[in-house]
């Protein structure tokens, strides 16, 4: 993990080229598909100077999706950051911890009642809840936990997740079977109304900003930084309610789409080093990047069939981590 400190014109030409990047991107999704557009017409449907095809196409398609595949990846990178901090462990996230697998379930569960956007957001977040609790809560038991401990309760958690997630799609009815799967295994297409998304990932990443000073101390580990006056009770439950209210809002936007949360914050880190005043925010955006670029080559790649972007994620992040896990072992 890099222990340089980027000074401050660099930490702004990095966040300036992430977002510059994100943009870029945004606007190839927007005119990337069945129907190719160019970047004057896509501009003109997003202003409003298009009737057409392509004012059809782009903001009653492509906007929502490719606006709640930025979401998506903010959120999960926004997570993972902030479990990675809270366990001092690079492997944590919301899916090895069993965090999202809790809010999979809930959210399982509320698609089977035909529960509205709200209520499938907040369902998501009180399993992701309930999940952080219980990993945290069992790993401690009589004594204090250890992040191995942590890891280990988290992935049995998880398991355990999975189980019931395949016991609720044995008994669904057929007609909901195949929505469900793709749903699981990521899927973007069906998002309409990002916009919740979008505000709680705005406000999260505020939120873990504002914290970010103390986080850099709790890097350093709990007793360091209960000496510095950090209240690190108070500290770990807003991280715990945090990482839960993001897991919960990106599963119940996109279902699972994994290694976002474990790949995005590590590699943030070995490129603009461990402070979090700049690792969060600059986190969000890769995630975000990540996802998007994701699902465009999930839509187009054997257009017009789609592929959920949990798939293109995931064979993006396996070698990318085997990768890094060679590069860390040699050093």
């Amino acid at each position: 993990m890099a222990s340089h400190q980027p000074t401050l014109g660099r930490a702004g030409l990095s966040l300036s080229l992430l977002a510059g990047l994100c943009l870029a991107s945004f606007f190839f999704a927007l005119s990337t598909g069945s129907v190719a557009l160019s970047f004057s017409q896509v501009w003109q449907a997003l202003s409003g100077q298009d009737s057409g095809i392509a004012q059809t196409v782009v903001n009653e398609l492509r906007l929502p999706r490719a606006l709640g595949a930025l979401a998506t990846g903010g959120l999960l990178a926004l997570a993972g950051a902030l479990m990675q901090v809270l366990l001092r462990n690079p492997l944590a996230d919301p899916y090895v911890l069993g965090v999202s697998g809790g809010a999979s379930l809930a959210a399982l569960g509320c698609l089977l009642l035909g529960v509205g956007t709200l209520g499938l957001t907040l369902g998501s977040f009180a399993g992701a809840l309930l999940s952080m609790l219980l990993v945290f809560g069992l790993a401690h038991g009589r004594g204090s936990w250890t992040p191995t401990r942590l890891l280990l309760t988290g992935v049995i958690i998880a398991a355990g997740w999975g189980a019931m997630i395949s016991f609720v799609l044995a008994i669904a009815p057929e007609e909901n079977l195949r929505g469900m799967l793709f749903w699981l295994m990521g899927d973007l297409s069906h998002v309409t109304e990002p916009g919740l998304a979008l505000l709680i990932l705005l406000l999260g990443t505020l939120v873990a900003w504002l914290l970010a000073r103390e986080l850099n101390v709790l890097a350093f580990g709990e007793l360091h930084a209960a000496s510095l006056g950090v209240s690190v009770r108070r500290l770990r439950y807003a991280i715990y309610f945090l990482a839960s209210l993001l897991a919960g809002a990106a599963v119940s936007l996109a279902g699972s789409v994994g290694f976002v949360g474990l790949i995005v914050p590590h590699l943030i880190r070995l490129w603009l080093g461990n402070d979090h005043r700049l690792l969060l925010p600059a986190s969000v955006l890769a995630g975000g990047l990540l996802v998007l670029l994701a699902d465009t080559l999930a839509r187009t790649v054997i257009a017009p069939e789609q592929l959920p972007v949990g798939v293109i994620t995931a064979m993006l992040g396996v070698p990318l981590f085997l990768i890094l896990l060679q590069k860390a072992h040699r050093l």
